[in-house]
């Protein structure tokens, strides 16, 4: 699978903020802060899915990219 940015804090340099990319499989993929078992209490998230925190400037920024 191949990532493309497409949404994410310009400001990061290192590749360890919240970031939003672009397959080539017509998917996205999102990286983000992990959110714990008590944040998610009565959801049931099925083996393979996690939740995932993100600013939501950074979902802002991807939707114009992708727009």
């Amino acid at each position: 699978m191949k990532l493309v940015k497409v949404g994410g804090d310009g400001e990061c340099k290192n590749g360890n903020c919240p970031t939003i990319y672009r397959t080539d499989r017509g998917t996205l993929v999102v990286q983000g802060y992990a959110v714990g078992p008590e944040q998610a209490e009565g959801l049931t998230i099925p083996a393979g899915e996690s939740l995932v925190e993100i600013p939501l400037d950074v979902l802002q920024d991807a939707a114009r990219a992708l727009g």
